[in-house]
């Protein structure tokens, strides 16, 4: 009797598993993938009061995109330190930046494109903050 329930259970559980396994996709657009970021050093300026040094690498995985956003009132460094990202401040040109390249954005600046161009490398940047301490870095746009 035993060896019924337990050959019961194991046919149960491959039928869900085959069920599971052919369930439609979920409705919509598939999710794009977004950057991640790993902050390296954060540390109060002692010659700016009230500002603060953060670095931090910004890892987009292929065709990953980031939301539109700004960095509050930061000052913001950025230096392509492997494959190539698309990237637009608003008000400004489109531009694709390689391995080796950087630029900087404005406090208050609305980024409204970054993007790794490839579908199938990641693409990682370093990217330096010089902050108000205790604000937020990265406050994306609200969805529409």
């Amino acid at each position: 009797m035993t060896d019924v329930r337990i050959a019961t259970g194991l046919l149960i559980a491959g039928i869900a598993a085959a069920v599971i396994g052919c369930a439609p996709a979920p409705a919509g657009p598939p999710a794009t993938p977004s950057e991640t970021l790993a902050p390296l050093v954060q540390e109060a300026l002692p010659n700016v009061p009230g500002k603060t040094f953060t670095s931090a690498t910004v890892t987009f995985p292929p065709g990953a995109r980031a939301v539109p956003h700004r960095h509050g009132d930061a000052f913001v460094y950025a230096y392509v330190l492997e494959g190539a990202v698309r990237s637009q401040v608003e008000g400004g040109p489109t531009r694709t930046y390689g391995q080796g390249e950087n630029w900087t954005e404005q406090p208050g600046a609305h980024h409204v494109a970054t993007e790794n161009v490839s579908p199938t490398a990641p693409a990682k940047l370093l990217v330096v903050f010089v902050s108000t301490t205790g604000a937020e870095l990265k406050v994306d746009d609200p969805h529409r």
